[in-house]
């Protein structure tokens, strides 16, 4: 029982989880202060408060709701989204396709039907192989084909 959970904890995804866990709390703590510093106070200055309203509140009976770290925790939320999407996500995208490898194409996976039969056959293919009737070849897909030099 002790040698599975070893080996889950020292699994190389598991370590990966943890330290990006780990990094992402950190970013998140630097964004929040961020934004309780420079963008929330900008925003209570734009709409006439005093500056911040992380103390904003109401009261409902003997009940007091501060809906103001409600926003200033949206904000935080949105700043470190966006930040993630456009410092991170598109250049990875970008680096993803750059490096991404084309697949040759198969010139055997396409598919056309045989004129005699109807049967599906490989577009490249010049006889039939279920009612051995002759058959001209897809002259785009040959030239997709290279064929062997003779030794």
């Amino acid at each position: 029982m002790l040698n599975g959970f070893k080996d889950f904890i020292l699994r190389g995804n598991v370590i990966s989880m943890a330290i990006g866990l780990a990094v992402g709390t950190a970013f998140t703590s630097v964004v929040t202060g961020f934004s309780k510093a420079f963008i929330t106070p900008l925003i209570g200055l734009a709409t006439g408060t005093v500056g911040n309203f992380n103390d904003a509140t109401f009261h409902i009976g003997g009940t007091v709701f501060p809906y103001g770290l409600a926003i200033s925790a949206a904000i935080a939320f949105v700043i470190t989204a966006a930040v993630l999407y456009f410092l991170i996500v598109v250049p990875m995208t970008g680096i993803q396709h750059k490096f991404a490898k084309q697949e040759a194409t198969d010139p055997k996976s396409e598919k056309r039907d045989c004129p005699h039969c109807y049967s599906e056959i490989p577009a490249i293919a010049s006889r039939c192989a279920f009612c051995t009737g002759e058959v001209e070849p897809v002259g785009t897909l040959l030239e997709k084909v290279e064929v062997p030099a003779p030794r």
